[in-house]
């Protein structure tokens, strides 16, 4: 089911319970833990562009290092995507909820099934040194319809990186935190096949023209 909230498509993801992370993963994605959601939540069906990010007035320090009305926005802090969203009345998604729009209750490894398919993605094999057009890799649309959730840009959480299993209630969703780094998830154009598997995590505290978001909603 899509939705548009402000003019900006959002997917349904039901209730349900799926397997997070992964026991053949990196370290930091061990161990592998059930999560399970009592209630369904809305996820941009894509991540957010630069005419979205401009027209629903949007604040960066800094511009996209690549540019066009419908590339993911880009160098954008943690907070700045915080913000974005929240002037939305919407929020990041925590790890939890980004990996279920990805994997499903299946627990697939790439949002599109368990084998790699190279043109289901922008990643370093096919994205030419830069970003894409989001939503232009339609066969890698997730189990709920979202897309780009493997490469194009890594997506901002809104969780602490810290180390499974993932409990919200431990002061990770704290969005007051100054801990440090914030968990995105989804690889980007610059990476490898292996870094764009859904289990895949990442911590960082700074922009990066590799980064960029999408913002979720409760139901």
């Amino acid at each position: 089911m899509i939705h548009n909230f402000k003019g900006v498509p959002m997917v349904l993801v039901p209730a349900g319970c799926f397997t997070m992370g992964s026991e053949d993963g990196d370290s930091d994605e061990r161990p592998a833990h059930e999560q399970c959601f009592d209630a369904p939540f809305w996820i941009d069906r894509t991540e957010v562009t630069q005419a979205q990010f401009a027209a629903l007035g949007g604040a960066a320090a800094m511009g996209s290092f690549f540019t066009g009305d419908n590339l993911p926005v880009e160098q954008i802090t943690w907070s700045e995507a915080r913000d974005f969203c929240a002037q939305r009345d919407a929020r990041l998604p925590t790890e939890a909820e980004w990996e279920y729009a990805a994997r499903g209750p299946d627990g697939l490894i790439y949002p599109w099934g368990d084998e790699w398919v190279g043109e289901d993605a922008t990643w370093s094999g096919s994205s030419g040194g830069q970003t894409a057009d989001v939503g232009s890799r339609t066969g890698g649309a997730s189990w709920v319809g979202a897309l780009d959730m493997s490469g194009n840009v890594w997506e901002w959480t809104s969780s602490l990186y810290r180390p499974y299993p993932y409990d919200a209630a431990d002061g990770r969703e704290d969005p007051a935190s100054t801990e440090g780094q914030r968990a995105l998830h989804g690889g980007s154009w610059f990476n490898n096949s292996d870094e764009l598997r859904a289990a895949r995590r990442n911590g960082d505290a700074n922009r990066s023209n590799t980064h960029s978001f999408r913002c979720a909603r409760p139901a």
